[in-house]
């Protein structure tokens, strides 16, 4: 039995090991999110309370039981007595108020259309949870490209600066170049120390998303290039934007609340039955009411009401059609940026890095031939350095624009990752 229990956890734990062993893909990181997401948990309780007000408001009101005492002497010889006046009663009542079917159906609509913008809620909530930890993923992994990028360059710096040392004993290089070479890796030093720091927040920032470790890898990342067709059908498909679903919503919910100010206008009526039992020398009495109240300033009370609230539909369907005009521009805006980002990431591919490492190999050869001095290197090296970090600055800009119109609609992350991502793209 002892030997048996470190078995167990061993094999407890086996399965948590390996997830967090496992790369990281976007895809697997926007389901995490989604998932374990709160916010748009919240907009669903929210969704709930409203249809159950919804059942609620469709019922008729309770009745309502009175108990009295009524005509009750007070001074006299007949004072607090409650048998011997003859107009002393204790009554029992119950009271009915009658609510017309269209009105509770009108009400229990309002509610409904109620829950419909707690259900938009969510779903916007679900897309910008989506879309930021799409983001936080492309974040992190530029800000581990920095780190691995200044890691390669020390490399290559702390040899250059032994090469400068070497250089200076066989009265090749100056002690300004030794300077320099020193200089060149203090400044990769300092660099590393705030990179880290991005490395370590961008990856505390995921994980607040996912939930999984902060130290779990990444894997590749989504290849954008040949999604062009998906993001153009994804930004034509607008009227299904969270945004505007919500304002869809919340207009309907002014309809409905319109249609309940014009049920509102014809007053509810009430029943009440009562019986009064006197003193046992007088008879016993049954009373019958109806109540109706009257609305004798109907065009300033509820014809105000009605008009305030259609007039409320209608800035909302003014405010979702301007809402519409520029969710439309962003869009289109958003895929032209993310397709200028694509073609400049292939311009400096294509061509500016190989230029820039023949650059680097010219200075490194004139170096040697003891034509150009080391501080000619080490200013070509830095300008490689500056690419690769625009490079990846360019990757991360793009990289963001697609994470918006990707998740510009809420999606369920499960059903295909196809369907947004196609993994295997070198990091």
């Amino acid at each position: 039995m002892t030997l048996s229990l470190p078995l167990a956890a061993v094999v407890a734990c086996a399965p948590t090991d390996a997830a967090a062993t496992e790369p990281l893909s976007v895809q697997d990181a926007v389901a995490a999110a989604t998932a374990r997401a709160l916010s748009p948990t919240a907009a669903a309780a929210a969704a709930d309370a409203a249809r159950e007000r919804a059942i609620a408001a469709a019922q008729r009101p309770d009745p309502v039981l009175r108990l009295s005492l009524d005509n009750l002497p007070v001074d006299g010889a007949e004072r607090f007595s409650t048998t011997r006046d003859f107009m002393t009663m204790r009554s029992i009542g119950l009271m009915q108020t009658f609510t017309r079917a269209d009105k509770r159906s009108a009400r229990a609509e309002r509610f409904e259309r109620e829950a419909e913008v707690a259900q938009a809620e969510r779903q916007l909530r679900t897309a910008a949870v989506q879309r930021e930890t799409a983001v936080a993923w492309f974040e992190r992994q530029a800000a581990e490209q920095r780190q691995g990028v200044l890691l390669a360059l020390r490399d290559e710096a702390s040899r250059q600066v032994e090469a400068a040392e070497a250089a200076l004993r066989s009265a090749r290089a100056t002690p300004a170049d030794v300077l320099a070479a020193r200089e060149a890796l203090a400044r990769l030093d300092q660099s590393l120390t705030e990179v880290r720091s991005e490395v370590a927040n961008a990856r505390r920032a995921l994980s607040r998303w996912t939930g999984d470790a902060p130290d779990r890898p990444l894997a590749a990342p989504p290849a954008q290039a040949g999604q062009a067709d998906a993001l153009h059908a994804m930004a034509a498909r607008l009227d299904a934007h969270p945004d505007l679903q919500r304002l869809d919503a919340s207009a309907a919910e002014a309809g409905a609340a319109a249609a309940v100010a014009r049920a509102e206008r014809e007053p509810d009526w009430s029943a009440e039955l009562m019986f009064s039992q006197r003193g046992s020398r007088y008879s016993n009495m049954v009373s019958i009411g109806v109540s109706l109240p009257l609305p004798w300033d109907r065009p300033q009370r509820q014809d105000r009401e009605l008009a305030a609230r259609l007039a409320q539909a209608e800035a909302l369907r003014a405010e979702r059609e301007e809402l519409a005009r520029e969710r439309r521009l962003e869009t289109e805006s958003w895929i032209e940026a993310w397709r200028a980002g694509l073609a400049q990431i292939a311009l400096i591919d294509r061509e500016r890095a190989p230029l820039a490492a023949q650059r680097i190999e010219a200075a490194l050869a004139a170096f040697r031939g003891g034509q150009a001095p080391l501080s000619a290197v080490l200013e070509v090296r830095r300008a490689a350095l500056a690419l690769q970090m625009e490079r990846i600055d360019l990757e991360l800009q793009t990289a963001r624009l697609w994470a918006r119109l990707a998740f510009l609609i809420p999606q369920d992350p499960t059903v295909s990752a196809a369907q947004t991502s196609t993994e295997g793209a070198p990091r």
